[in-house]
């Protein structure tokens, strides 16, 4: 590339890196309406929670076009393709991410409509732990911080301990409450699409180390 062609790539660069701000912003925000919506047994703010998804949707599809034609028309090398690329893995977790929270919000649809059911503390405890993994893996993408990108990796563990616990008392309520098998069974789900967005924090978290670095250490790679 010529010297006269890196500042364009650059600003392109930095749209891109907006552009996935934005996303994440928005999903992060749609996280967090999905989990209020069940706490509230709100199902219009459920509602407004999967209609937001198509919004999410229309972005990572947009996101992924401008980084195929920042790759077509100015053909970046080492560390700028790293980046794109890192960018495009990105752009995946964030929209799978948006479906969890969509999935969490048709939960609280069906829900609301159902026989009612005590949802524990533990649900909104899992749910702002995820929110807060979710919020720290964008700051570490927003600084390129390997360190903060590494305490995810090691705070995920935590969320999936929840996980398990909440899969104990989803036995035991089973027993207890058998009438109430459907609702119980919709809840639980809930703990496994939080799993899941945790699961996909780490994805980004990972991805972020290797746009630094050029080291993959996803299946335990140092």
């Amino acid at each position: 590339m010529t010297d006269s062609g890196r500042p364009r790539l650059q600003r392109k660069i930095d749209k891109l890196k907006r552009l996935v701000l934005e996303l994440g912003t928005e999903v992060e925000e749609n996280v967090k309406l999905a989990v209020k919506a069940l706490g509230q047994r709100d199902a219009e703010l459920a509602r407004r929670a999967v209609d937001r998804d198509r919004a999410i949707d229309r972005m990572e599809i947009d996101l992924e076009e401008e980084c195929l034609e920042v790759i077509a028309l100015h053909q970046p090398v080492a560390t700028d393709l790293r980046f794109i690329v890192g960018i495009l893995k990105i752009n995946q977790d964030l929209e799978r991410i948006g479906d969890m929270a969509a999935n969490i919000a048709r939960i609280a649809i069906d829900l609301e409509a159902d026989k009612p059911i005590q949802v524990p503390d533990d649900y909104f405890t899992m749910g702002e732990e995820t929110v807060r993994l979710l919020r720290k893996t964008l700051d570490s993408f927003v600084n390129l911080d390997c360190n903060e990108a590494f305490e995810v990796l090691a705070e995920d563990d935590r969320i999936d301990l929840k996980k398990h616990k909440l899969h104990r008392d989803f036995e035991e309520r089973l027993k207890e409450e058998p009438a109430s098998r459907h609702a119980l069974t919709h809840l639980f789900l809930v703990s496994r699409h939080l799993e899941r967005i945790a699961d996909h924090a780490t994805n980004i978290a990972e991805d972020v180390i290797y746009m630094v670095t050029g080291e993959i250490v996803r299946h335990g790679k140092p």
